[in-house]
């Protein structure tokens, strides 16, 4: 049975969420999205449907991501990348091509998975696993998102990666060492209603510009940066003098909804809505926010969200 261009497609969201786990950015996985459907393509009559069509196509992928890792750095947040700032401190940048970039739920979440794998999905596309994801070396990377994300055997992932299953697991063990380190972590998968009660709050707090009511929200030590700037800040106190200081230009902001990298996250729009400020991804604990991620990059990243240039009055 042949293979159309149809059935390829329906695969592009799984492969833009391992693509993306893989490489950092929702425009560097939609690259190598497009690579793997090329490469299948033109070797689709070596296809024998002894394994799933999806499986093939991973194993593709993450042949693709490889090739692109080979040549570039890892991409990194803030927070990451250097010590907390001051509220004085420099306002430096660095280009996009440095910083992890947040991706849409929709476009890395395959709408035909089951709540079960929609939720494994959605907790792996967290900025902080993905983040911890890009300090593994590329093929160690490999090796946990095939077995632990996407489930494989010992056997598949040794085959795909074209070593021994011994290999493989002296491999995974430092993988996971290193994840359990930078990612500790492990938050509900959907909103509680007390979380969702807090998203509310904060909206609320932030388009009236609240700042004593939104930074109440905040755990102690949250976290606050500002992808491209490089500095960011840590605790209650520095973001609360930020936005009353510094960042308080936006005052006066509205919020559109959206989802990112399985967390809440909004379009942010100053002057009334008419001017793109930011997309903004929540780090949510069970009752408090642990961490805010504004990404400013908004010529890039609204369009992908379809978050429009303006607001309607």
């Amino acid at each position: 049975m042949s293979v159309d261009a149809a059935e390829l497609e329906q695969h592009r969201a799984a492969l833009t969420g391992h693509c993306y786990r893989m490489l950092g950015s929702p425009f560097d996985a939609d690259d190598a999205v497009r690579d793997t459907m090329v490469r299948a393509w033109r070797s689709i009559d070596r296809f024998d449907r002894r394994s799933p069509l999806r499986t093939w196509l991973y194993r593709i992928a993450t042949h693709v991501c490889l090739d692109a890792l080979a040549h570039r750095s890892r991409r990194t947040l803030a927070i990451d990348d250097g010590p907390p700032g001051t509220l004085d401190g420099p306002l430096d940048t660095r280009p996009r091509t440095h910083w992890l970039e947040p991706v849409p739920d929709a476009r890395a979440i395959p709408a035909d998975a089951d709540p079960a794998e929609q939720a494994v999905l959605r907790h792996t596309l967290r900025l902080a696993f993905v983040a911890a994801l890009q300090h593994l070396p590329a093929k160690q990377r490999a090796a946990l998102i095939l077995t632990d994300v996407l489930g494989w055997s010992a056997a598949e992932v040794a085959e795909s990666l074209e070593t021994t299953p011994a290999s493989l697991d002296s491999v995974l063990q430092r993988a996971r060492a290193t994840l359990a380190e930078k990612d500790p972590a492990a938050p509900r998968t959907t909103l509680s209603p007390a979380q969702a009660a807090l998203v509310d709050r904060y909206v609320a707090c932030f388009e009236r510009y609240d700042v004593d009511a939104l930074t109440a929200l905040l755990t102690e030590d949250a976290t606050l940066s500002m992808p491209p700037y490089t500095l960011w800040l840590r605790g209650q106190a520095a973001i609360r003098d930020w936005m009353a200081g510094r960042g308080s230009d936006g005052r006066g902001s509205r919020l559109v909804r959206t989802t990112a990298c399985g967390a809440p996250a909004f379009g942010q729009y100053r002057q009334g809505g008419e001017e793109p400020w930011a997309l903004i991804v929540l780090d949510l604990a069970e009752d408090s926010i642990t961490g805010i991620t504004s990404f400013l990059d908004t010529q890039n990243l609204f369009p992908i969200f379809g978050l429009p240039r303006r607001l309607p009055s």
